[in-house]
């Protein structure tokens, strides 16, 4: 492999890995207040969806970005309205979620399928996109890359500066003895449900708007699965998803060219490649959990008090 296409490689692993950065973000900070929600899936599939609807209708992508969020956002309510409001399972309101949100985007869209819309298209960075190796790598991508840049440095201040984080990750460890001190735990709660919607929406956005320009069914491919396992293997800090997002992107690129060349691996072989690594990857990183990197209160309904 030459020095080109491995940055050739490396930059296309930044690009595939910015969906499930932000739908891992995402999931990260709906854990931290205690909510534990499979319906990532979902939330990207409907969040992709709309994002290209609205750039479709409007002709504005950043319009049709921001709407995929809120559909994810919408969603999420629907888990928060479950789980806080009447006490439900999480576990199978976020199954039910992924499958409500799949089922829906894949029956409205059909009509569009194949169809183009508005996007965003790569934006060099001057200055930056000339320095060797690292311009061509991260300084070469469409905006909403260089967006997903900034989230998970803020999202660590946030985590570990701030009031706000401080008592948010309070509620995910003790909601009872954060209630005791005065801190709105459900309120929390709900913040960090809609937040976390809000993001995994927007890496769905990312995929009809950015990755493909156009909507197919099942665009999402399994990547809001990843994201839900590799806030296992970030063992629940942003920073680590920064990397592990772009690993997981860098496999499935790697084996979109290995079938682009035609090598004699049979191609579901390939397709599965991404999947069955993050089986293992998971396997691997929940070995080495410490007990401490779970929010205590993880998956723990609390009753609607505040």
């Amino acid at each position: 492999m030459t020095v080109g296409i491995f940055i050739t490689l490396l930059a296309a692993a930044v690009q595939s890995g910015t969906p499930i950065l932000y739908a891992t973000l995402g999931e990260i900070l709906t854990e931290k207040v205690g909510v534990l929600n499979l319906g990532v899936e979902g939330m990207m599939m409907v969040g992709a969806l709309t994002g290209f609807l609205v750039s479709k209708f409007t002709g504005n992508p950043v319009l049709g970005f921001i709407a995929g969020g809120f559909s994810g956002a919408m969603l999420a309510w629907i888990h928060g309205l479950v789980c806080m409001g009447l006490q439900g399972n999480q576990i199978v309101s976020g199954l039910a979620l992924t499958i409500l949100g799949t089922g829906l985007a894949n029956y409205i869209g059909t009509p569009f399928a194949g169809q183009t819309a508005p996007g965003f298209n790569p934006l060099s960075i001057p200055l930056l996109k000339g320095i060797p190796f690292f311009g061509p790598v991260l300084f070469q991508h469409d905006l909403l890359v260089y967006i997903s840049f900034l989230i998970p440095p803020l999202m660590w201040l946030f985590f570990r500066y701030t009031r706000p984080g401080l008592e948010l990750r309070s509620v995910g460890e003790y909601p009872e003895a954060a209630f005791s001190a005065g801190i709105r735990a459900l309120r929390f709660r709900w913040a960090g449900v809609l937040m976390g919607g809000f993001l995994a929406g927007l890496g769905g956005a990312y995929l009809s708007l950015a990755y493909t320009h156009l909507w197919s069914s099942g665009l999402s491919a399994g990547r809001g699965w990843i994201a839900v396992a590799l806030v296992i293997f970030a063992f629940w800090k942003p920073e680590r998803a920064f990397l592990g997002a772009y690993f997981f992107g860098g496999v499935m690129a790697f084996q979109l060219r290995l079938q682009a060349i035609g090598t004699n691996i049979p191609s579901s072989l390939l397709l599965m490649l991404p999947y069955a690594l993050t089986v293992a990857v998971l396997v691997f990183a929940s070995a080495r959990a410490r007990g401490s990197d779970v929010p205590a209160a993880l998956g723990v309904n609390m009753e609607p008090r505040d």
